[in-house]
């Protein structure tokens, strides 16, 4: 979502780098740009004027360090301004001194509010807490369904009342945090109904089931996409009802960001979850610092570290090492370190997260079309192909290039960028002789499977 502003600002910090100490002229360019920058993003206009001025104020009154180049101090401003824009630090869920607490998820209709349920309960799972979701939309006929369907996919549990009818929605509420305090659960997730637009009913039935429910927290769920609408969605909502916090869905679209760089400045109120991804695990605490790093080509080093630790186990991953210092990393070893790393989310996404990675010469959409191609090939491999590689000959390449749908150019140039890989980590461990050189053979830039493809 933020590709092309992050492109940008690339460019224009790219200008600075061989200039002097920065004048008052220079500030004012630069300013300017990152003003275009940023209203060429969607961001509010509101929220583009404060930026500017904080940067300013910042850049005339800070000392330039002799060890920064102008380039860099502007991007220790701009960062910190980006974090004071997105909300200064992560807010969390607030806690209640009485469980269950209770999650009152609001939105229009359309804006992912069901799944964005529905991927918190699973979030909250994985932290060891026991959720119940709650079917409160009882004017759209598919939703208690989606809802049940969505709890079986993430074995949690759904309190629904089918046959409700349509102004029962308070009384379902209440009925389920009864429930809910019988049985034990630590969090209650109201599911509420939406609409198409903001009206006088949907909000007089959003406050009757918040009275009923007592929540602790409520949720409003927009959708990133629809830019400055999302905005103007969330202040119709805050007049309304006491909101605690936003849940952006679809971060990972093809918008230009500019609700998720206005919502929290806007509103006043932090933007706790990010939607990322369609699938159910794709929901992330929102870190206003982390968001500002990934804006500016800088990654996010900590998400990644926390997304692998989810999914790979640590036994396993030492074991991987000590057999890539020995140059015993076999395609056996690679296949499901892959298929690992498919759980952390799409490549481009998982690489945007690395220090310089989001300016490699190669777009999001190649990336994760390659992932299969590379994964398709040691699949086409016989067991004893993908543990001794030396055997692959000829007519093994041609026989693998057939089966995996791919040319037998793509086939060699995959086997001998993971061999080369497997000998370049063996001698930076120390294996490959006394002269060996500790640096990336020619051209290489990436792990196998990833570089130059």
């Amino acid at each position: 979502m933020f590709d092309s502003l992050s492109s940008r600002f690339d460019d224009i910090f790219t200008r600075l780098r061989s200039r002097g100490r920065l004048s008052e002229k220079q500030v004012d360019e630069v300013l300017r740009e990152i003003r275009l920058a940023l209203l060429e993003a969607d961001v509010s206009l509101k929220v583009v004027k404060a930026f500017v001025a904080e940067v300013r104020e910042q850049a005339q009154g800070a000392e330039i360090h002799k060890s920064l180049t102008p380039a860099q101090q502007v991007i220790k401003l701009v960062q910190g301004a980006l974090v004071g824009v997105l909300g200064k630090e992560a807010a969390g869920l607030r806690t209640t001194s009485r469980p269950p607490r209770v999650i009152l998820m609001a939105g229009l209709q359309g804006s992912g509010k069901t799944t964005a349920a529905a991927k918190l309960a699973r979030l909250l799972k994985g932290q060891g807490r026991k959720p119940l979701l709650v079917a409160c939309d009882l004017r759209r006929p598919a939703a208690i369904r989606q809802l049940q369907l969505l709890g079986e996919q993430t074995s949690v549990q759904v309190h629904a009342e089918p046959g409700a009818n349509q102004d029962e929605a308070p009384a379902v509420a209440s009925r389920a945090l009864d429930h809910a305090r019988l049985e034990g659960f630590s969090d209650l997730i109201v599911d509420t109904a939406g609409r198409m637009h903001v009206d006088a009913e949907l909000m007089k039935e959003l406050r009757e089931v918040a009275a009923a429910a007592e929540p602790t927290e409520t949720l409003l769920v927009c959708d990133a996409m629809t830019g400055q609408d999302a905005v103007n969605v969330a202040e119709s909502f805050l007049e309304e009802v006491d909101v605690t916090g936003i849940v952006l869905t679809k971060l990972d679209g093809d918008a230009r960001g500019g609700a998720a760089l206005s919502m929290a400045y806007v509103t006043g109120r932090p933007i706790k979850f990010a939607g990322v991804g369609e699938k159910l695990g794709d929901l992330e605490a929102f870190h206003p610092d982390r968001m500002a790093s990934r804006i500016l080509g800088m990654g996010d080093v900590l998400t990644l570290i926390e997304k692998a630790e989810r999914v790979f186990d640590e036994a396993e991953a030492k074991k991987m090492e000590e057999k890539l210092r020995k140059a015993e990393f076999t395609f056996e070893d690679f296949l499901g370190q892959l298929q690992a790393l498919k759980k952390m989310g799409p490549l481009s996404q998982v690489l945007g997260m690395m220090p310089g990675m989001s300016k490699l010469p190669i777009g999001d959409a190649q990336l994760d079309q390659q992932m299969p191609r590379v994964e398709a090939i040691i699949k086409s491999m016989t067991r004893q192909e993908r543990n001794n590689p030396s055997v692959l000959n000829g007519s093994r390449r041609a026989r693998i290039a057939v089966g995996s749908g791919t040319s037998i150019q793509e086939v060699n140039k995959l086997v001998k960028q993971f061999d080369e890989v497997r000998k370049m980590v063996k001698a930076m461990s120390g294996g490959g002789g006394k002269g060996a050189k500790r640096r990336l053979p020619t051209g290489m830039k990436l792990p196998p499977g990833l570089g130059g493809l």
